[in-house]
């Protein structure tokens, strides 16, 4: 079986989502995950975009020890410059260069004709090769080229020392029958003394970024690009679990295999959904809260007398374990210890103590922990965004009807704890305005969103809120987790607001 290689650009392209910035902190966390599951290559940023995006791509590739690190530049030598200087420590060191070559983007994004295109490939894949072993060529906007341009685009490439060619339906615009053609016709058609792999990265506008995608895998492309939960611009990217699912469970179909680590998926996951501040929905492929429900009475039948007949997919596959070790108020040190193993969570002796603490406090409210708690728990608690923290919430009603807050943020950088009161209309109201207060900026919230994280009336309490600055008009997205909802919804209020002052002192 063929070896298909997963470059994973969440941080990049994922980051591009509407309302999600990774700290540069988070970045690294995500990485060294993503590296456990198996991740062959990680697109860690666009080197030239900011000092932020430099930064994080730098710090990435040296926490990297298997996985390689590459960084996006535009066919602009000043790019490709910035790349190999972010990427000077990187053990595995990658860079993928692009340019557009369908005609709207020439004619109207680019203004170059069609052979100022491909003196530019010729030019800048040249460069790329003289600071990078490994150089990767996107032709943007690929599946609304013209064949014959698309081909001398490549080639021109290849020529010029590309090794690997990357093929992205930039806008999700084409189907798996067209794209499975394009990559078949390149595939016969380049020429080349020098080995090169080809990949797929697809968008998910009309539905179809998984289908595209295994459609290329099946007529020869050696590499998937995509995200973790098909997080992106717009519709979003192919979700690369799910792709290493339909491979693993499709093998006799597809005859390839990868080296995603599969019951490592459920934590990868958990992971970019708590730091994007975006929720996996319930009835996602793969990872979603349904994926392994059975609500129809033959099916429940079925599933008790032998799983198979309704699941292709079993939940430990993708690490999903029934709660082998409950913990609960009685719970000591070392059982917490055991269950972060289990769950493949690594931490230095005071990051534990720390997690132990806030295990302790949940463990005096809710009866028994699950896994789900303490994932929440672990990465609710674990954001790079702790910079300025909530300490305590209070409330109080007046003589009007109106609720009062009073609510106690801690600054770590000025060492200054402070209280803010407001009123408010209801509880969350007063809680939000005593933050607006506190941070003295305007912020628009768009949606406020409250789910549970497991069932019970003890459930952890998981709050999304979405919000935008009115002086930008970016979006953000931010989660807060706890067992009272009134402070889970005041951590994601606090963050959102930290997001929007960071961007105002730009």
């Amino acid at each position: 079986m063929r070896k298909i290689e997963f470059l994973d650009t969440s941080l990049r392209d994922g980051e591009q989502t509407p309302g999600v910035n990774f700290s540069v902190q988070e970045k690294i966390d995500i990485a060294k995950q993503l590296e456990k599951w198996g991740i062959s290559a990680i697109e860690a940023g666009f080197p030239a975009a900011s000092p932020d995006s430099f930064l994080a791509v730098s710090e990435i590739a040296k926490a990297m020890t298997s996985t390689a690190v590459t960084g996006l530049c535009r066919c602009v030598k000043g790019d490709i410059d910035k790349a190999s200087l972010a990427l000077k420590d990187a053990k595995y060191p990658q860079v993928h260069v692009f340019i557009a070559t369908s005609p709207v983007h020439m004619e109207y994004k680019l203004k170059m004709t069609p052979d100022e295109v491909i003196a530019s490939i010729a030019e800048h894949v040249t460069y790329a090769r003289s600071l990078f072993e490994i150089v990767e060529f996107s032709p943007e906007d690929a599946t609304r080229t013209d064949k014959d341009f698309l081909l001398k685009a490549v080639q021109t490439a290849v020529d010029n020392g590309a090794t690997y060619i990357n093929i992205p339906d930039t806008v999700g615009y084409t189907t798996p029958e067209e794209f499975g053609q394009i990559f078949k016709f390149l595939i016969e058609n380049v020429k080349t003394d020098h080995k090169i792999i080809f990949s797929p990265h697809c968008h998910d506008d009309l539905g179809m970024a998984t289908a595209n995608t295994l459609a290329a895998i099946k007529n020869g492309a050696g590499r998937v690009e995509g995200t973790v939960n098909g997080i992106g611009e717009r519709a979003g990217n192919v979700a690369l679990e799910e792709v290493a699912v339909a491979l693993h469970i499709r093998k006799d179909y597809y005859q390839a295999t990868s080296d995603i680590v599969l019951n490592r998926t459920k934590t990868t996951a958990d992971m970019i959904s708590r730091y994007s501040g975006l929720s996996i929905p319930k009835n996602k492929a793969v990872t979603g809260g349904n994926a392994f429900a059975h609500e129809s009475g033959i099916h429940q039948d079925g599933v008790l007398k032998n799983p198979e007949t309704y699941e292709i997919i079993t939940p430990e596959l993708v690490g999903i374990k029934f709660n082998s070790l409950p913990l609960g108020k009685l719970s000591g040190r070392h059982a917490f210890k055991e269950k972060l193993k289990e769950l493949e969570f690594e931490f230095t002796d005071e990051e534990l103590n720390q997690h132990f603490a806030n295990f302790k406090k949940l463990a005096d409210k809710k009866k028994e922990i699950t896994d789900e708690d303490v994932r929440a728990l672990i990465l609710g608690h674990n954001s790079a965004d702790s910079e300025i923290t909530l300490e305590d919430v209070r409330l109080s009603y007046n003589s009007s009807d109106e609720q009062e807050a009073r609510v106690s943020i801690f600054n770590k950088a000025i060492q200054e704890s402070k209280e803010i009161d407001a009123k408010g209309s209801g509880s969350v109201e007063a809680i939000f305005n005593a933050i607006d207060n506190y941070f003295d900026q305007d912020v628009t919230l768009e949606s406020y969103e409250i789910d549970a994280i497991t069932s019970g009336i003890d459930a952890q309490a998981e709050v999304q809120v979405n919000v935008t600055n009115p002086k930008t008009g970016t979006h953000f997205s931010a989660r807060g987790i706890d067992y009272d909802v009134l402070k889970a919804s005041a951590q994601a209020y606090l963050r959102a607001n930290a997001f929007i002052k960071r961007e105002n002192e730009k």
